[in-house]
């Protein structure tokens, strides 16, 4: 699948999410009216942050896939980090107003509170997480496919949604099992701590990704696929480095070659090497590699046994893992 075809893709199902958002919503506030329940206020609520966010993620999409241009060599993908944050803190928000006004509802008439038809509360938010959760694992699947960390990030917003939508079902059939009307703000209590932990994760992942912190998942793949791939004139990989731009990866790596190689076939191995990378993780990668040559240090560990030139023996092979590759022998 081409890139424009993966953009449209992406598009697509952002725009699923955002409707299915605004349904649901209406449903978690209908049902709220319905049963007057205060935790199923708190996942309307939720319902709210999961419409103003996909629709963040839609404009992020766009402006993500604009080209590069001068003022933005390195496109536009960074622009990820600053919806997160904003989907971040308006969820943090949110988790804080239903808290507040659980306190507020529980010291005004929490006794004049009547719970009523819970059945068709039970009905209504077991439709909604179940449809949320399908649609969550399939765009989650669809972003992994094609590299949008958008799309990702907005599916397993989607399967959080689910959880404390089942974690209110629960609380909905123990309200109709034991009838005590404390379940309910208990329950929304424990949901908005739920819904601040969510926020507080968005805004650390988007601070970490603003600052380029090290994704040492994403390293340590890396490093093995292409210990897996390696060959005899590949002789050390370090200084190794992944800095993400959206769909976009730019790496950065030294890479030491046999120092009688001429420009031309040390050109040669970082084509290879790019290759590698493209076919791993995709077109949008960004390969710069400045090529070392080697010295007698390195022949204890270079396997290319045929070398004429070896001035010491072999000794072991070194594997290309995350702590072996972040650092120059």
């Amino acid at each position: 699948m081409d890139d424009l075809k993966k953009i449209k893709l992406n598009f697509y199902y952002q725009k699923m999410i955002c409707f299915v958002a605004i349904f649901f919503f209406f449903i978690k506030l209908i049902t709220w009216h319905i049963t007057s329940s205060l935790s199923v206020f708190s996942d309307a609520m939720e319902s709210l942050i999961n419409i103003i966010s996909g629709f963040i993620g839609l404009w992020s999409l766009y402006v993500s896939s604009l080209p590069k241009d001068k003022n933005h060599p390195y496109g536009h993908g960074k622009i990820e980090f600053i919806s997160t944050a904003i989907e971040g803190f308006l969820i943090s928000i949110v988790g804080i107003t239903i808290f507040i006004n659980t306190f507020i509802r529980i010291k005004s008439n929490m006794h004049g509170i009547i719970l009523s038809r819970l059945d068709y509360g039970l009905f209504l938010m077991s439709f909604t997480g179940i449809i949320n959760y399908l649609l969550g694992f399939l765009v989650c699947k669809i972003g992994h496919k094609n590299r949008a960390l958008i799309l990702i990030a907005s599916g397993k917003h989607l399967q959080i949604d689910t959880y404390s939508t089942f974690g209110i079902i629960i609380g909905l059939i123990l309200l109709n099992i034991t009838k005590s009307i404390w379940i309910d703000p208990i329950i929304s209590i424990i949901f908005s701590f739920v819904i601040l932990y969510t926020g507080f994760k968005l805004l650390r992942n988007a601070t970490a990704g603003i600052m380029d912190e090290s994704d040492k998942k994403l390293l340590k793949k890396l490093s093995f696929y292409l210990n897996e791939k390696r060959n005899i004139h590949w002789i050390d990989l370090h200084h190794l480095k992944i800095i993400k731009y959206g769909s976009a990866l730019h790496i950065d790596c030294h890479l030491t070659v046999p120092w009688f190689f001429n420009v031309k076939e040390a050109n040669q191995e970082v084509k290879k090497l790019t290759q590698l990378t493209k076919d791993k993780f995709g077109n949008k990668v960004e390969l710069s590699v400045h090529v070392e040559a080697c010295s007698n240090k390195h022949c204890i560990f270079c396997f290319n046994y045929s070398c004429q030139v070896r001035k010491n023996l072999f000794q072991k092979k070194i594997l290309w893992t995350l702590d072996k590759t972040s650092y120059k022998r």
